[in-house]
């Protein structure tokens, strides 16, 4: 059992001493005569270690700490937020979120919570399981060296690999402790630790780039600095002699990180706030198919060691597992207590953004890799990258900029560069005709290659 009155190893502050000052926010809030009010505290601390060409180039170390407050007037809300954590600070932080909320029109849906909705103290209590909180206590020349280990390895794949962008390593934590006076209580600590390397292969105008990480809660699971140096290397040289191609239509094949992606535009467009103002592509699409009938999305808030983990959203409402895509239908939008109830709606737990989610398709089967991938996609385009931000969400236009490789006949002709492919969202999802079993996990998402029937092209 966690001992609440003493920092967690590399905290400055205890979780009992966060719960103090959040609760002397909350109190403070009621005697300027506040209707509701919640706080928050929090505290981040890490290490970032750069290097390149076999020198370190940066040692960084942060620290940082908040204490946020809203306040209620009726249904006129104000923030402030302060780093400064005196009894003083935190009286003038609640009186300037006070102020904030005399002077700012009401707003009809504004408030917390409701507390049919809020996290019991028994799904709070449940957050030890997830597994979330791994310090890493790695000294800045260790971390050094494992990034020079990294890009010493990208070096020895081959001769042409003749320079590099850097390598870098990355301890990252954090706590928090948030309640509202809806009756939440709850904070957890979370952990974020990563290893990157980004190698250059060939010469002058023949030169091309590409980079490949790992990230895990657990420094332990991280893959070995020489593994991820040698994957690098090898995706940088598989570019060298890249060609341009004519303006075509094809099937599009996105690696399994791009497709994560997509994945993402499809949360954008079922997200609360660009529903309720209408800047979606998807309004009004619940009950409907948006993607074949072959795919389904799973959202699992529990999943141990999950990146997008928690027992409760940033509101401290309670977190469900559930099905947002079943058999291509939406089943459920992604909404926050207040977008909720723009839509006349009940909020689905998304307050901060989704869980952990995985894009699968009912007719994947185990053997379904990269290789049967490029054999289902034939003749067509396989994308490991994407550039520019061409992707409207009112209407779902997509253009980006990408290379990646000519296929013919299931196999890898040549790598190709400067081209766009673009298309429509809607018909871009309608349009995955299979998703490999390569799952990849980045950040909250999970999906393998996705396959998608016909895009447009445009090279010379």
């Amino acid at each position: 059992m966690q001992d609440v009155s003493k920092p967690l190893e590399g905290f400055s502050y205890s979780r009992a001493f966060f719960e103090d000052l959040v609760d002397s926010a909350l109190a403070h809030a009621k005697k300027l005569g506040a209707t509701d009010a919640g706080a928050e505290a929090s505290e981040g601390s890490g290490l970032s270690v750069g290097v390149r060409q076999g020198a370190l180039e940066t040692v960084e170390r942060n620290r940082d700490k908040s204490l946020g407050v809203t306040v209620y007037i009726g249904q006129r809300r104000g923030n402030a937020s302060t780093s400064d954590f005196s009894r003083a600070a935190i009286e003038r932080t609640v009186q300037a979120a006070y102020d904030i909320a005399r002077f700012t029109a009401a707003d009809p849906v504004a408030g917390l919570p409701d507390e049919a909705d809020i996290a019991t103290p028994d799904i709070v209590a449940r957050q030890p399981e997830l597994d979330l909180f791994h310090p890493w206590p790695i000294t800045s020349e260790q971390a050094a060296e494992m990034a020079l280990a990294c890009e010493r390895a990208a070096f020895a794949v081959d001769k042409r690999i003749t320079n590099s962008e850097g390598a870098g390593v990355s301890a990252q934590q954090s706590h928090f402790f948030s309640a509202h006076t809806h009756g939440f209580r709850g904070g957890y600590a979370s952990s974020r630790h990563s290893l990157s390397v980004a190698p250059i292969a060939g010469k002058g105008d023949g030169m091309q780039r590409d980079y490949w990480y790992s990230s895990m809660r657990d420094a332990r699971a991280l893959a070995g600095p020489e593994a991820v140096g040698r994957y690098a290397a090898e995706r940088a040289l598989s570019r060298l002699k890249s060609r341009k191609i004519s303006t075509r239509e094809c099937p599009v094949l996105f690696e399994s990180p791009l497709a994560a992606g997509l994945l993402g535009a499809f949360v954008q467009a079922v997200s609360g706030g660009a529903l309720y103002r209408k800047t979606s592509f998807l309004v009004d699409s619940l009950g409907k198919p948006v993607f074949p009938a072959h795919i389904d999305v799973l959202e699992d808030p529990f999943v141990r060691g999950g990146k997008g983990s928690s027992p409760f959203d940033e509101e401290g409402v309670r977190v469900q597992r559930r099905q947002v895509v079943e058999g291509g239908r939406v089943q459920g939008y992604f909404l926050s207590t207040y977008s909720a109830r723009k839509l006349g709606m009940r909020t689905t737990g998304n307050a901060g953004g989704s869980h952990n989610l995985t894009l699968a398709s009912r007719l994947t089967r185990p053997g379904d890799d990269l290789q049967e991938m490029l054999r289902k996609l034939g003749t067509g385009l396989f994308v490991i990258e994407l550039m520019g931000q061409g992707v409207n969400y009112v209407t779902g236009d997509y253009s980006r900029g990408a290379s990646g490789f000519w296929v013919e006949n299931g196999r890898i002709a040549y790598p190709v560069q400067e081209i766009t492919i673009a298309g429509n969202l809607r018909d871009m999802l309608m349009g995955i005709e299979a998703v490999g079993a390569d799952a990849y996990n980045y950040g909250a998402k999970t999906v393998g290659s996705v396959l998608v029937n016909r895009m447009k092209v445009a090279g010379n």
